[in-house]
C-alpha cells in the first residue's frame, strides 16, 4: 500500500459557510486562513551579539470566499443589510472545506466575525464570463476544539 493511498485529499474543493448556524451557501475559492505572531524586538544591553524576540499577539488577515453569483447572494446582502442597525459581538462562523462529493476533509471555526466588503461582479458585453462575488470577512481567532469526553488523566 502506497502512502499517497493514506493521504486524504481535497481536489475539487467547496467551501460552505456558516455563521451562528445560518449558512451563507458554498464558495469556489478561500483565501487568508491564517495567523500571525507578532513580534516584539529587545536588545539586551552588552549583548551585542542577540536580539530578543518575543511574541506578543495573534494577528489574523481577513478571509475572502469567492463563488458565482446565485441565489445565495441574497443572503449575503441581508447579512450586510443587518449591519446598518448595529453591530453585535460575537457571532461565531464555520468554514468546512467539502469534497464535491459533499464529505467534510478540515473545518475552521472562527470567533467574532464581521463582514468587511462585498464585492459584485464586472459586467462587459464584450468579455463574456461567469458573473462572480467576493465576501470578504473579518475574525478574531479561531474556535479550540473541545477535548474529547471520557476521564481526565489522574482521575479514577
Amino acid at each position: 500500500m502506497s502512502v499517497l493511498q493514506d493521504v486524504d485529499t481535497a481536489l475539487s474543493v467547496a467551501f460552505v459557510v456558516k455563521l451562528d448556524d445560518q449558512s451563507l451557501g458554498a464558495f469556489t475559492s478561500c483565501e487568508g486562513l491564517g495567523c500571525e505572531v507578532v513580534l516584539e524586538s529587545r536588545e539586551e544591553g552588552g549583548n551585542n551579539g542577540f536580539v530578543w524576540q518575543l511574541p506578543t499577539k495573534l494577528k489574523y488577515p481577513n478571509i475572502k470566499l469567492s463563488r458565482p453569483l446565485g441565489r445565495e447572494t441574497e443572503t449575503i446582502a441581508k447579512w450586510f443589510a443587518s449591519m446598518a442597525t448595529g453591530y453585535t459581538r460575537g457571532a461565531t462562523g464555520t468554514i468546512e472545506a467539502m469534497t464535491a462529493g459533499g464529505r467534510v476533509i478540515a473545518t475552521w471555526g472562527l470567533i467574532d466575525v464581521v463582514p468587511v466588503r462585498w464585492t459584485g461582479p464586472s459586467m462587459s458585453a464584450d468579455s463574456p464570463k461567469v458573473l462572480t462575488e467576493t465576501v470578504e470577512i473579518a475574525h478574531h481567532g479561531f474556535l479550540v476544539a473541545a477535548p474529547a469526553a471520557g476521564p481526565r488523566p489522574g482521575t479514577n
